[in-house]
């Protein structure tokens, strides 16, 4: 059960964050503190960890002379602007009018064409869904097309209605919705982990 060891601190250590937030311990309190600064620098390792394999990548795909080649130099040149924008003596990390600059002038509007992209390709994605499952397509598109008309820029009382029945529907119905996926993938989540560590489910290979 080689699996089994991560799988159980793992559920060890969202145990004590359910019973930190449900009792109230000082005790308990410290210890589900130091629990999430560990997890902290875990991620930030992790973090840390996949941008040195990201630049490793890359640069074995520039060494290489690979088809896109032009794409991986693009990656790194950006990857280094943003660190020495970050990192440089005197500088203020995320805060630093540099770093500000950067991503308000070029980060986000790349963003924002990538965004722009969706667009075509979820209209592909609704031409072939439309053959494939019509039913649950044109459920889904009609969704859609009911949440753009809603956050239409109107103004006057149509405008406020529409802003009024917008937020009734992210708050209710659609919050529902996602409260309902995510407890469902933790009870997934909760179940494997179970499955796991009593090797239910051939966890030894």
């Amino acid at each position: 059960m080689r699996r089994s060891l991560p799988t159980a601190l793992v559920l060890l250590v969202g145990l004590v964050l359910l019973a930190d937030f449900v009792v109230i311990n000082p005790s308990l309190a410290a210890l589900a503190d130091g629990l999430l600064e560990l997890v902290v620098l875990l991620a930030a390792a992790a973090a840390a960890a996949g941008g040195i394999a990201l630049v490793a990548h890359h640069w074995r795909r520039l060494v290489a002379r690979d088809d896109d080649a032009t794409g991986s130099l693009v990656v790194l040149g950006g990857f280094g602007v943003m660190l020495v924008a970050g990192l440089y003596p005197g500088s203020a990390g995320a805060s630093d009018p540099v770093v500000r600059w950067l991503v308000a002038a070029v980060l986000a509007p790349l963003v924002a064409a990538m965004f722009a992209l969706l667009f075509v390709f979820v209209l592909r994605a609704g031409g072939r869904g439309l053959q494939l499952r019509p039913r649950q397509t044109a459920l889904m598109l009609s969704s859609a097309a009911i949440v753009l008309i809603l956050l239409l820029p109107i103004g006057g009382p149509l405008g406020a209605w529409l802003g009024s029945a917008a937020g009734w529907a992210l708050e209710v119905p659609i919050a529902g919705v996602f409260r309902g996926l995510l407890i469902g993938v933790a009870v997934l989540a909760a179940v494997y982990a179970a499955r796991v560590l009593l090797a239910v489910d051939g966890a030894d290979d």
